[in-house]
């Protein structure tokens, strides 16, 4: 079993930044990919962001491109998510995820409880 905590959301004004962090437990982190999901009220969740085991590949929604970036510290079992220039469509709950079946992101079979994101105009 993998239990994931994210922290780090809140609210900001369009153009700000925010990090968001989460701190895995249950299995030996380095082995699998993370990644970041979000949803909006009334929209569907969606893909952001994600990371190999061994920080060697990572992959971007085209909608975050260029302003988020995702790393991970194995040595504390966290995954981070730097938001920059945010804009008021980042508005979510974003979901930190792992697929501790694959050597790549591509079906999370653990999820995070979600932490907000409002960004205001």
């Amino acid at each position: 079993q993998v239990r994931l905590v994210e922290s780090g959301g809140g609210l900001v004004q369009a153009g700000n930044s925010l990090r968001l962090s989460c701190i895995a437990s249950g299995r030996t982190f380095s082995t699998y990919p993370m990644g970041w999901f979000r949803q909006a009220p009334g929209k569907e969740r969606e893909f952001v962001a994600a990371i190999s085991g061994n920080s060697a590949i990572t992959t971007y929604a085209d909608s975050v491109k260029g302003r988020f970036t995702t790393s991970r510290d194995n040595a504390k079992n966290t995954v981070f998510l730097q938001m920059n220039s945010l804009k008021p469509e980042d508005t979510a709950v974003y979901y930190c995820a792992a697929d501790t079946l694959r050597r790549t992101m591509t079906e999370p079979n653990y999820w995070g409880q979600g932490t907000q994101v409002t960004v205001s105009s």
